[in-house]
């Protein structure tokens, strides 16, 4: 009877339990407070392998009974084997108080998943409804692998949403202030239009505002007006874009340093002997004479220095290179030796004929016809067919020997600059097609103005300038008797060569101590001026060519830039 009034249940302790009943509350205390230990480390992985339902209830699946019992189960059963043994009742009651144990275990594992992840469980039940499938009953392995592809689930909602803010964050900043003056509530093509009539100061301070206004104040068509009244920014005197490819803000920005001539000069090539070179440009090339020959040499990207390796080297000429041009993917050369020379600049296909019967001053190429000047006081006319090279179209004697020389735009006409050594002006215009004299150029000039450099700006404008030391821009539409504007070398040294960037800007070459000047055509005075040589080496500046961001001045000994980019 003793033995059993003590067997009660196991895990039921009611008040008429005895020894046994003792042990077993002390057990089950034992086992709560293990339980309430483990919990933290355990209640994940519990909440992922088993559940039915959400894993943030914590409640266990259809596993076996000793499974899902747990340790607490286990004790219980342990405390009590002798009346476990005793009757078929004792396993009934053994099995509900193992139901009881789990329950118990289960609640304190509830209490503290709800405590410690709550929130990272209500993600993953957010993830899984978004993903439309939702799982009825995990098993075993199957409940983790799912638990994992959860959570892969809801780091990768979460990396979406990150780029989502990240993308809303950009959109904000690009977009136009909430806060502000009514005006930049305006449509935009009316903000253009407003923003047009400012100056580059006012711009630049708009630009320090607010993200949207430095974006929107970057635009081409608000420093398009700026940049057609800057020097040597791209754009020409009719207003054609030269550079589309580069903004035309840091165009405008480089053209403050011609302005104000903040500049870094260098040397790019040397030569051991006094030589009178000429030189082009070509896209990232240049090609410059040294006495008989004419280099091609590649520009580094900054532009400021050369490939010191030649990309070609072009022969012929039995003495030095007075001139050359390029034209359709030739160059075309006059030399010493009274010959032209063809040479391809792709190949190594080279032509040369006897022009003149003295040396050949000037030459120039354009729309297939190659007129050539030389100081046999002669002008010629040739083709640039292959089939046809060699043959001269026109000979015109111009009684006087010819110093420069240069083709019309529109291929009727060209203009040929003399020594100034007779009566009659240096500078006239011949027809291309028949040879006949067309027009002369000014009528006060001076005994021994020779003409050593002219160039057409278009059809009926070009530039002269030479012995007298003055520049003119002449106007074939107002008058051919007296030009339009002229500018006067401040020492009196006569002006070797010329250039413009089309616009505004004019720069030229000294006679003394390798001066190069730059000048504003619309003032009267030069604007700066950089000698690139001291006493012991004067020389004259044969040629000058200039970029947007660069000037290059061919002298007898070197070959000098000017960086106007990085000062």
């Amino acid at each position: 009877m003793g033995s059993q009034g003590r067997s009660g249940p196991p895990g039921n302790g009611g008040p008429g339990e005895g020894e046994g009943g003792e042990a077993r509350k002390l057990q089950e205390g034992r086992v709560a407070r293990g339980k309430r230990r483990k919990g933290k480390g355990k209640g994940k992985a519990r909440a992922g392998q088993g559940g039915r339902g959400s894993g943030a209830e914590g409640k266990p699946g259809p596993q076996t009974a000793k499974e899902a019992a747990g340790p607490g189960a286990d004790a219980g059963a342990r405390a009590c084997p002798r009346e476990e043994a005793e009757g078929g009742r004792s396993v009934e009651e053994g099995a509900r108080g193992i139901v009881k144990g789990v329950e118990g275990s289960a609640g304190a594992g509830k209490e503290a998943q709800g405590r410690e992840y709550g929130k990272k469980e209500e993600w993953r039940v957010r993830a899984r409804r978004r993903e439309g499938a939702r799982p009825g009953r995990a098993q075993g392995r199957g409940g983790q692998a799912w638990a994992d592809i959860a959570g892969t689930g809801v780091a990768m909602a979460a990396a979406a949403g990150e780029e989502e803010e990240e993308e809303e964050a950009a959109r904000e900043s690009a977009a136009r202030p909430a806060a502000g003056p009514a005006l930049w509530r305006l449509p935009e093509e009316l903000l253009l239009l407003i923003c047009s009539y400012l100056d580059m100061r006012a711009l630049g301070r708009l630009a320090q505002v607010c993200r949207w206004l430095r974006r929107f104040t970057s635009c081409d068509l608000l420093w398009r007006r700026i940049a057609r009244a800057s020097l040597n920014s791209g754009f020409t005197r009719l207003g054609t874009d030269l550079m589309t490819s580069v903004p035309v803000k840091e165009r405008v920005k480089v053209s403050q340093n011609w302005r104000l001539g903040r500049c870094r000069e260098g040397i790019l090539l040397k030569w051991r002997c006094r030589q009178m070179p000429w030189m082009q440009l070509e896209d990232d090339s240049l090609y410059i004479s040294q006495a008989n020959f004419i280099l091609a040499y590649q520009f580094r990207p900054d532009g400021a220095s050369l490939n010191r390796r030649p990309l070609g080297v072009f022969a012929g000429h039995d003495e030095d290179v007075c001139h050359f041009v390029l034209a359709n993917s030739h160059i075309v050369s006059a030399g010493g030796d009274g010959k032209i020379g063809i040479h391809k600049i792709h190949s190594t296909f080279t032509v040369k004929y006897s022009a003149h019967e003295q040396e050949v001053n000037c030459v120039d190429c354009k729309g297939g016809i190659i007129v050539s000047g030389s100081r046999d006081r002669t002008a010629k006319v040739w083709p640039l067919a292959s089939g046809r090279l060699g043959q001269c179209l026109h000979t015109i004697q111009t009684e006087d020997r010819v110093w420069s020389i240069a083709i019309s735009p529109l291929l009727s006409s060209f203009v040929t600059g003399t020594a100034c050594c007779g009566h009659f002006s240096p500078l006239r215009i011949w027809d291309l097609n028949s040879g006949q004299l067309m027009t002369h150029l000014g009528s006060d000039f001076p005994p021994g103005a020779g003409v050593l450099d002219v160039m057409y700006e278009s059809p009926f404008t070009l530039l002269s300038c030479g012995y007298d030391t003055y520049v003119r821009y002449w106007d074939l539409r107002t008058s051919v008797r007296k030009c339009v504007m002229e500018w006067e070398e401040p020492h009196d040294s006569t002006l070797y060569c010329l250039q413009t960037d089309g616009n505004h800007l004019l720069a030229t070459g000294s006679s003394y101590y390798g001066v190069v000047r730059l000048w504003d055509r619309r003032q009267r005075a030069c604007l700066h001026a950089f000698p690139l040589t001291s006493t012991p080496l004067s020389s004259p500046v044969y040629c000058l060519r200039l970029t947007t961001k660069h000037l290059y001045a061919a002298l007898s000994y070197n070959l000098h830039v000017l960086d106007f980019q990085n000062p």
